[in-house]
């Protein structure tokens, strides 16, 4: 593979308002010779769950439809695919409750880095380390979904993000994406004196402003305050600790367009595409509705300045979107087919490269994009960092928090309170289990 694939390599070893479908099927494929030569064919429903991920239905309905035809004709299983696609401020809690009541579905998406534990714990994922899939994986993105040695999901996106910005208005003004706090605020800048909205800020969905979570703990903590995580995680810190977070945030709130709390991730990937603002705090998972909404849009990733110490300014490293079989789901052979036809060694490259995601298998060949590159500079000299494992109770309050505190219901001591609740309630609810 080329330079690109060998970044991902190494970064690897470093790393839901509910919008349901209703109800939307992949029909079965048909054939009534089959049928007849090979005796009635098994009927089966299956239930898949793919939360934050609407915005893929195309690509996903297409792809079910290719396996429903390939199930038909390999084992005269007529499969029909029933999915819902929740939006991501709710799609966990949709999730918890389906499994802890029964309404199980049979593949379900979680995020890797923040979930997988917890599901595991709870004995809801199902060992997929003897399917075909597995050995198919690169290593270091294969640990990301292994716990206690068993390969527990199938990974979708592994990413490389900080923040992204047009590439077009910085080389027009000549600009480079900055390594320090104080650059960061001369970018801006030149940016506002050349009449340029620095930041587009898209604060309708909570898990948009929850972003500065992850980038502000990772960034400090793999530098000045490398405890941090573990002694919050021992009930010993607090986010007083890392307060200086709060100096690019309020950089971004100052400087970002209009109509914050009207705007969300779809139409801030529009109006950033269109280029009304230079900069993002988001990531390349929004590369398809970036190119979508503007086919000859050029954007680049950065790691985000976190203050005057270039060696916090790290990109974030990690495996998000993974689909896991449920441990009690009904139909675990059909489910087991589709999870290794998600990494079918011809079909899943136009897969994957249809959804704009990086390479995971050994078998990919396909070219990755140009914003992997612009991540693997980064990540080859060392400066990133893998993403770090925050409780999961703490991201999604911290989302509603930073709403709140951009429309100042909420100080910084006041959001440092709170999340630091957050995180002493949900090592209670851990040191339970």
């Amino acid at each position: 593979m080329k330079k690109a694939f060998v970044m991902i390599v190494a970064m690897a070893l470093l790393g839901s308002t509910v919008a349901c479908s209703s109800g939307q099927s992949t029909p079965s494929a048909g054939g009534s010779s089959n049928a007849k030569s090979e005796g009635a064919a098994k009927k089966v429903e299956l239930k898949v769950f793919l939360g934050g991920l609407d915005r893929f239905r195309d690509q996903f309905e297409k792809y079910f439809a290719e396996f429903a035809k390939k199930e038909k004709k390999e084992k005269n299983i007529e499969v029909t695919i029933n999915t819902e696609y929740p939006g991501s401020d709710n799609s966990t809690q949709i999730l918890k409750t389906r499994l802890a009541t029964g309404d199980v579905p049979d593949i379900f998406s979680l995020h890797a880095v923040n979930d997988i534990p917890d599901y595991y714990k709870a004995g809801y994922l199902d060992d997929l380390t003897n399917q075909p899939l597995s050995p198919k994986l690169i290593d270091g993105i294969k640990s990301l979904v292994t716990i206690d040695n068993k390969v527990v999901a199938v990974p979708m996106e592994s990413l490389a993000w900080g923040y992204l910005y047009n590439k077009k208005i910085f080389k027009d003004l000549g600009i480079k994406p900055p390594s320090t706090l104080t650059e960061m605020k001369a970018v801006v800048q030149k940016l506002n004196d050349n009449k340029i909205k620095p930041f587009m800020l898209s604060y309708k969905e909570s898990w948009i402003p929850q972003l500065f979570l992850p980038l502000a703990i990772g960034g400090l903590g793999n530098s000045s305050h490398k405890d941090f995580v573990d002694k919050m995680n021992k009930n010993q810190g607090s986010f007083a600790d890392v307060k200086e977070m709060f100096g690019i945030i309020d950089l971004v709130n100052s400087n970002g367009t209009d109509r914050v709390f009207e705007v969300g991730n779809d139409d801030g990937a529009a109006d950033f595409a269109a280029g009304k603002a230079a900069m993002w705090v988001q990531g390349p998972w929004d590369a398809d509705s970036l190119l979508k909404a503007n086919d000859k849009f050029e954007f680049g990733v950065a790691p985000l300045p976190i203050n005057d110490d270039p060696a916090a300014t790290l990109i974030n490293v990690s495996v998000s979107t993974s689909l896991a079989m449920a441990s009690q789901g009904k139909n675990k052979e059909v489910s087991a087919d589709l999870l290794n036809f998600i990494l079918d060694d011809q079909a899943s490259n136009d897969l994957y490269q249809g959804l704009k995601f990086n390479p995971v298998s050994k078998n990919h060949t396909f070219k990755p994009y140009p914003w992997v590159e612009d991540a693997s500079v980064f990540v080859n000299k060392g400066q990133s960092y893998k993403d770090p494992q925050i409780p999961a109770a703490v991201k999604d309050e911290s989302g509603k928090a930073l709403q709140a505190y951009f429309n100042k219901k909420m100080s910084a001591d006041d959001v440092i309170k709170d999340l630091d609740k957050t995180w002493k309630d949900a090592n209670a609810v851990a040191n339970k289990k």
